[in-house]
């Protein structure tokens, strides 16, 4: 997928053929890929490539406000390249990750909340996937 360099170049990063190729797995990515998920590809492609500059650009991208951390997976840190507010669901046995596009009305303007302001929200789901459910049945 081709990526748009212009908002990475805003950032002042140096613009490596590593990097590129890093912006260009996240580019579109929905499976929300771990550290390693983003090195094993990109090592494939330049194979004295670092894991800590794979992890490095990741946290200036996350810092940078391109890229989520996620903290749905709690054996993993996982990113997302939509930064657009929405939610998850994650397979309880596969570790699966979808985005789940629906707004949730909570009101929560009671005087618990009183003295917060709050700037947004993220729900959380869980369950289990179709091929892991039908796993369990077989």
């Amino acid at each position: 997928m081709k990526v748009d360099l212009e908002k990475y170049r805003a950032l002042n990063l140096k613009l490596t053929p590593q990097r590129i190729a890093i912006f260009e797995y996240l580019e579109g990515n929905k499976s929300h890929p771990s550290v390693y998920d983003v090195y094993k590809y990109v090592v494939k492609k330049f194979p004295s490539m670092s894991f800590a500059t794979v992890y490095n650009t990741l946290n200036t991208l996350v810092r940078n406000g391109k890229l989520k951390e996620l903290s749905v997976d709690p054996d993993k840190k996982r990113f997302d390249p939509n930064t657009h507010p929405h939610h998850h669901l994650r397979c309880i046995k596969c570790s699966k990750i979808i985005d789940v596009e629906l707004d949730y009305n909570l009101d929560l303007h009671d005087n618990k909340f009183k003295d917060f302001e709050i700037l947004g929200s993220e729900i959380e789901f869980y369950g289990l996937c179709n091929d892991c459910k039908n796993k369990i049945k077989q």
